[in-house]
C-alpha cells in the first residue's frame, strides 16, 4: 500500500474569530488539532479575526485561547506564519512572540512543493472600490498606526466598533463586482512577483481562476462561519508532489 503524501502546507483565512461566534472557534481549535498538526507548514493569511486592537489585547481569555493553540502548534514543529488581513494588520510582534509564529509581508512569494506562489490576503487587488483602498492607505500608514496605537485600548475599541458598524452599511451598499479583486491588479501582481500562482482570501468567494492561455491560476480561500444557518469554511493545501487542493470543512477535495 502506498504511504499517503505529506502536507507540506496549509493554508486559511477569513475565519473572523470573536467570542459571539464559539462554534467557528471551535472549528478552528479542531483544524488545528487534526490537520495543520500534520502539516509542515501553517499560513494564516489575514482576517483570522473580526478586529485586532493592539498587542495589549492579549490578556483576554478568548485572544489567549487562540495564541495558545498557535504557541503549541508551533512548538509541535509545525511552522506557523501569519500575514494581515484589512481586520487584523495591527498584530505586530508582541503577538507574534506569544503565538511562536512568523509574521509575513503582503504580499510574500513563497516556493512550496517546487511551486512558486504568490501569498495576499486580497484586499490591496480590490481597487475598484475606491473608498476602501483610500481608508487602507490611511490606517496601514506607519504613523496613523503609531497615533491610534498610542489610544487608550477602550478607545481604540469603541472606534473600530464604529468602523465595524459602517463597513457593514457600506456593503450593502455595494455590488460584489466593486468589493472583488480587478484583472488589472491581478496581472499586474503576476507580473511583479514573477508568479503564475496567486493565493488570497479577502472576496469570501472561494474559487480556482484558471487560465488556459497563460496558465497562471488565481485561488480564492474561503470564509468561515459555523455559527450562521449554513456552515461554511476550509481550506488549501499543498502536498509533496507540488499538488495544490481545495477543501471543504469535511475535509474532502473539491
Amino acid at each position: 500500500m502506498n504511504s499517503p503524501t505529506r502536507t507540506l502546507a496549509l493554508f486559511i483565512s477569513d475565519l473572523h474569530l470573536q467570542e459571539s461566534h464559539p462554534r467557528t472557534a471551535e472549528a478552528f481549535f479542531r483544524f488545528l488539532a487534526e490537520r495543520a498538526s500534520k502539516a509542515e507548514a501553517l499560513y494564516l493569511l489575514g482576517d483570522i479575526f473580526e478586529y485586532w486592537a493592539g498587542d495589549d489585547d492579549l490578556a483576554t481569555p478568548f485572544h489567549q485561547r487562540i495564541v495558545d493553540a498557535l504557541r503549541a502548534l508551533s512548538d509541535a514543529g509545525v511552522a506557523v506564519y501569519w500575514m494581515a488581513g484589512n481586520r487584523d494588520f495591527l498584530v505586530g510582534q508582541d503577538f507574534a512572540r506569544a503565538a511562536r509564529l512568523s509574521l509575513l509581508p503582503d504580499p510574500h512569494v513563497v516556493v512550496i512543493g517546487k511551486q512558486a506562489m504568490t501569498l495576499t490576503h486580497g484586499d490591496a487587488q480590490c481597487t475598484g472600490d475606491l473608498n476602501y483602498m483610500a481608508f487602507r492607505a490611511q490606517v496601514r500608514d506607519p504613523a496613523w498606526q503609531q497615533q491610534f496605537l498610542a489610544m487608550p485600548l477602550a478607545q481604540r475599541k469603541a472606534i473600530i466598533a464604529g468602523l465595524r458598524e459602517g463597513s457593514r452599511q457600506a456593503h450593502g451598499e455595494k455590488s460584489y463586482e466593486i468589493m472583488d479583486v480587478t484583472t488589472d491588479a491581478v496581472s499586474a501582481l503576476h507580473e511583479a512577483s514573477g508568479t503564475d500562482i496567486i493565493l488570497h482570501g479577502h472576496t469570501h468567494r472561494p474559487a480556482l481562476h484558471h487560465d488556459p492561455v497563460s496558465g497562471r491560476r488565481r485561488y480564492v480561500l474561503p470564509d468561515w462561519e459555523l455559527d450562521a444557518e449554513a456552515p461554511r469554511g476550509g481550506w488549501i493545501a499543498i502536498d509533496a508532489d507540488g499538488r495544490i487542493t481545495r477543501h471543504g470543512l469535511d475535509g474532502q477535495a473539491l
